[in-house]
């Protein structure tokens, strides 16, 4: 039942860290040398379905839902788990070792959240090269020694392969390897690519992989990391009542052609998947699993680690945890309704910390100094899907230690909670970003016409100065680094402007300026889209794609440029695309752009902006960012094998 006030689900977490069960307020000393319990056997693992299946009325498992043809605000069905033959039992002896994590990867052109951990996205750099995913192909366009030349082309999927129903949405590279991960509807599961990037910049198709698990969209996070040459991944795999059980279990096989379900190979043994001690029912009962996948090994090997709860979840990737929280509404007892999830990236054991309300995406954690803070609300319903555009109710800022992880049982403290200004009882969606020290957050559109609050909320997370409030002439649709600083992106509901404010984080925090972009709208709400160049401490450069608010076509966007000079934020000027949208690329699969299609991008002291087939170099001469050339890579162009 969600809790109609923030003070009501505190008070209940207080009530069942202080209940009688003396578990429940295991304390942090003793949690440190405790984890979440496994399950002994295959054996054990069955009969613990088996109890909470016979509380249950059977269901058949719903069929997969047919793949999306075009966006929708409105949240896509998770796919149901592709049919495999029986599996055998006896899998408590599934070798399981932890992945070693790697080096961090070379400075990224992604906007990722936590520095040295890769995420997924549409466009890379490796070498001279620059590689581009798009519509279910990749290209590579040479920009070393001052070139830009489109250079090779290849389907994102394997030879021969049926694409059909298939979304290929991120990209990784490593090396000379650049990995695609793709979700088929087909087939049930997420797909992983490995082509071969050549010294002259040419593609090979490698190998695919095929993970069992359920789609694992949203429209904020991805599903991909990578650290060094260990691929991260987490999806959730629920077990529908009804369903075959030995069908349900995280699996991996190595596409070829004439593959069959026998091929699936199961990558988690029971003795690897951990019950947390929350309370939890069969109906949505979901495997939360982290798969860490080697890039050396030959065929790739994958292990995997899960944690059962509900199916409302978020996820966020630090430098060496994966968090997963995870959310019961129905929960019919007195206590908190949600489980923190703390799965190590080194294979050591998941520990875990009950508390109460949910975060919304990712940018609602951090991890630093040994503690985690996480941003929930009380109404949060988690990010899968579309889930993190629903309303966040009331606040609080959740700041907890690392030692007080454990077994699960013990519950967060009253005290570990800090109640902050909530902003959107309209039902706005949320936006917020830990910076520096400083937690920033704000509220705006929501795909409906109602008002929004003008002003957005800082503080020091980590000490008890008061909150900041920050009076704004906009909405808050953006909350990203102006390297030690702050930038709020939005528009209002009295003209049709796109606003960006600059908010100083030092020695309290207040807004330094604000720049007006008439006529315009963000052309990509997701992080990846933004990126910012510090040229030093007080001047940078900052990139996000915008469309004019007369033009609804993604494919017509424009990257804009601002200036920042010691906060004062100042035009620079656009790169535009200038191809037409209505000539036929000849889509095979993925053919909306859900990650979006266009970024800035900062290479040295070069100025791009990628948009949709057409890489555009600017330069900065000072007072403006001018074009200087352009290349267009799309698939009507012949480019060279």
């Amino acid at each position: 039942m969600k809790l109609p006030h923030l003070a009501c689900w505190l008070l209940l977490a207080l009530a069942a860290s202080l209940g009688a069960d003396p578990a429940a307020a295991a304390t942090a000393a003793n949690s440190k040398t405790q984890t979440l319990r496994p399950f002994a056997s295959e054996r054990e693992f069955r009969a613990f379905v088996a109890t909470l299946r016979r509380s249950q009325p059977v269901r058949e498992a719903p069929a997969p839902p047919p793949a999306p043809v075009a966006p929708m605000p409105a949240p896509m069905q998770a796919a149901s788990p592709a049919s495999a033959k029986a599996e055998s039992t006896t899998l408590d002896r599934i070798e399981v070792t932890g992945s070693r994590i790697g080096p961090p990867a070379a400075e990224s052109i992604t906007n990722v959240q936590t520095q040295g951990v890769d995420e997924g996205d549409i466009v890379k750099k490796q070498g001279d090269y620059l590689i581009v995913l798009r519509r279910g192909r990749l290209f590579t366009v040479r920009i070393g020694g001052d070139a830009l030349q489109p250079v090779s082309s290849i389907d994102a999927f394997a030879p021969n392969s049926d694409p059909n129903e298939t979304w290929y949405d991120e990209m990784l590279v490593s090396r000379d390897t650049v990995v695609v991960i793709g979700y088929s509807y087909d087939r049930g599961g997420t797909e992983v690519g490995v082509f071969d990037l050549t010294a002259q910049g040419l593609l090979k198709y490698r190998a695919t992989y095929q993970l069992r698990s359920n789609d694992y969209y949203s429209a904020s996070n991805y599903a991909s990391r990578l650290i060094g040459r260990t691929l991260i991944f987490y999806s959730p795999l629920q077990l529908y009542p009804g369903s075959d059980l030995a069908q349900s279990m995280p699996a991996l096989r190595h596409w070829h052609r004439g593959v069959t379900p026998a091929d699936f190979k199961r990558i988690l043994p029971a003795t690897r998947i951990y019950r947390s001690a929350a309370p939890v029912g069969y109906d949505f009962l979901t495997l939360h699993t982290v798969a860490s996948c080697d890039l050396d090994a030959q065929p790739m090997r994958c292990t995997s680690t899960a944690v059962l709860g509900p199916a409302s979840r978020s996820f966020y990737v630090s430098e060496d945890s994966v968090y997963v929280w995870t959310l019961n509404w129905n929960l019919k007892s007195s206590g908190p309704n949600a489980a923190i999830l703390r799965i190590p990236l080194d294979g050591a054991a998941p520990t875990g910390l009950r508390a109460s309300g949910s975060p919304w995406d990712q940018m609602s954690f951090l991890q630093r100094d040994g503690w985690l803070n996480v941003l929930v609300g009380s109404q949060s319903d988690g990010e899968g899907m579309w889930s993190s555009r629903s309303t966040a109710g009331e606040l609080a800022l959740l700041r907890v230690r690392l030692d007080s992880f454990g077994d699960g049982r013990a519950v967060a403290a009253r005290k570990a909670y800090r109640v902050l200004p909530e902003l959107n009882a309209l039902d706005a969606a949320m936006h917020a970003r830990f910076i520096g020290d400083w937690l920033v957050y704000g509220a705006g559109e929501n795909w409906d016409d109602q008002a929004r609050p003008l002003r957005a909320y800082a503080l020091r997370y980590a000490d008890t100065a008061p909150v900041t409030t920050l009076a704004l002439k906009h909405q808050v649709e953006r909350v990203d680094a102006l390297g030690d600083d702050a930038v709020l992106v939005g528009g209002n509901d009295v003209d049709d402007h796109l606003y960006f404010s600059s908010v100083r984080l030092h020695r309290g925090a207040r807004v330094a300026d604000t720049y007006v972009q008439r006529d315009a709208r963000q052309g990509d709400e997701r992080t990846h889209g933004f990126f910012y160049r510090a040229q030093d401490e007080e001047r940078g450069i900052l990139g996000l794609p915008v469309l004019s608010e007369d033009n609804s076509d993604r494919e017509q966007a424009s990257v804009l440029f601002l200036r920042n000079q010691r906060l004062t934020l100042s035009a620079l000027g656009q790169l535009s695309s200038k191809s037409d949208p209505n000539v036929d690329d000849g889509c095979k699969v993925s053919c909306v752009d859900w990650y979006g299609n266009a970024r800035p991008i900062f290479i040295g002291e070069r100025v791009f902006a990628l948009l949709g087939y057409e890489l555009v170099e600017g330069r900065d001469d000072g007072n403006r960012i001018r074009e200087r050339r352009r290349t267009d890579f799309s698939p009507r162009v012949k480019v060279s094998p």
